[in-house]
């Protein structure tokens, strides 16, 4: 893989603007990579020591072809050529930071290498790494110019060894410089959609962090909002009959005590599902359905009549319906303790053959109009949210006769889509 890939792949790794930390080292080890480092053969290199590398062994290949020189009937090398070769190489250690100055300093070096007579393949090496190393960290305008000059200077050194096999040259002259250009900006190419994919990567997570901050958000809200209200409602009641009806504040002091501790139960759970290292962890039943009753019971203990209605024959649900239905329900019956404590309240739970429908109606009775918010709280935006989640259709606004209703919808087929809510106040 070339070092542009390797580079980009590790370098821009876990920021969207390509400016984060390179993969922890494997082993176990907690200890952060510093910025820039690569991994080769298992060592961790930093870039300019790379390109030192590379450099070196460049040079040690062009030093090695030095003496076939003359069995092609070319100029023998000397101490001059050898040293021209070193400095022809020399400034590949720099490549990587300064791409285009390096191929110019480089190529320069190697119009005087050929000037003296010496032969041009010896030293084409580095400018050919030169001219990828451009094409693969520059745009096309600075690229395309230095592959030009590679063929330009080595139609010169044709020139300069007066040549009989042009056609030979020329076609060297195209070839090299265009098959590095091409390497060089398939490298660019590439490291651009890396970091790209990391960008998009990168949102993606962040969209997944803030839908689940929403969806912890919304179960804090439904947990602590119903139970606290039951608690408050209990609460008023004990200190009102404390002296003059023990029975009836013993039994509020119990509403509270087993409220409380299911509140702790609920939330308990959502802390260990958020603390678990793995899906091993046990969190708890999830609330459903068939604790409706329960449910029912705690919002008659705070002084507010609720009849269940079952409709249908109760079946198993997929476990996000009903907890989407449950959550639905709990956020009804608790705007009802909050904002109507003397109303009677209604849930009815139908069954149909595609689809569960929940209806939770109030009549309005003591409804105290200080409490009522006139745009949608968390509560409402949770639900239609909910709805929204599992494909089910929502209605929550008041009803002609009184009072309040709210009306869900969920589908319980593999091919429900998201339809969104009704008629929504």
């Amino acid at each position: 893989m070339p070092p542009e890939i390797v580079r980009a792949s590790y370098s821009t790794a876990g920021t969207p603007d390509g400016r984060g930390k390179p993969p922890r080292p494997r082993g176990g080890s907690t200890a952060p990579v510093p910025r820039g480092w690569f991994y080769a053969a298992g060592m961790r290199l930093r870039p300019l020591a790379v390109d030192a590398l590379l450099a070196t062994a460049l040079a040690g290949v062009a030093l090695l072809l030095g003496p076939e020189a003359a069995r092609q009937g070319q100029r023998p090398l000397d101490a001059t050529a050898y040293a021209l070769v070193l400095l022809v190489h020399l400034p590949l250690v720099l490549r990587s930071r300064a791409p285009a100055v390096v191929c110019c300093l480089v190529h320069a070096t190697w119009l005087g290498y050929i000037t003296l007579g010496y032969w041009a393949v010896v030293c084409s090496f580095g400018p050919m790494l030169a001219v990828y190393t451009v094409a693969a960290l520059h745009r096309l305008r600075v690229s395309v110019p230095c592959a030009a000059l590679m063929g330009a200077t080595w139609i010169y050194a044709g020139a300069v060894s007066h040549t009989d096999g042009w056609p030979s040259v020329v076609g060297q002259a195209v070839v090299y410089p265009a098959v590095l250009w091409r390497f060089g900006v398939v490298a660019r190419r590439s490291a651009e959609l890396s970091r790209q994919l990391r960008r998009e990567q990168a949102e993606r997570a962040r969209r997944e962090v803030a839908e689940e901050r929403g969806r912890i958000a919304r179960e804090l809200h439904d947990v602590v909002a119903h139970h606290m209200s039951v608690i408050s409602v209990q609460t008023g009641l004990a200190r009102f009959v404390f002296d003059t009806d023990r029975h009836t504040a013993r039994t509020a002091l119990d509403t509270i005590d087993a409220t409380g501790r299911e509140a702790l139960d609920e939330l308990r759970r959502m802390l260990l599902v958020l603390r678990a290292d793995d899906d091993t962890a046990s969190a708890g039943p999830m609330p459903s359905l068939e604790r409706l009753g329960e449910m029912a019971e705690r919002v008659r203990a705070g002084g507010v009549p609720v009849s269940l209605t079952v409709e249908g024959t109760p079946r198993p649900l997929a476990p996000g319906v009903e907890l989407c239905a449950y959550r639905v329900v709990q956020e009804a019956l608790t705007n009802v303790l909050k904002h109507a404590p003397g109303a009677s309240a209604e849930v009815r739970l139908g069954y149909a053959p595609h689809q569960v429908t929940v209806l939770v109606t109030d009549d309005g009775e003591g409804v105290v109009s200080d409490r009522v918010r006139t745009g949608g709280g968390h509560g409402l935006l949770g639900m239609r949210e909910r709805a929204k989640l599992y494909g089910g259709r929502i209605s929550i606004g008041p009803r002609e006769q009184g009072g309040f209703a709210v009306r869900l919808t969920l589908p319980t087929s593999a091919t429900a889509t998201v339809q969104g809510d009704d008629v929504t106040t």
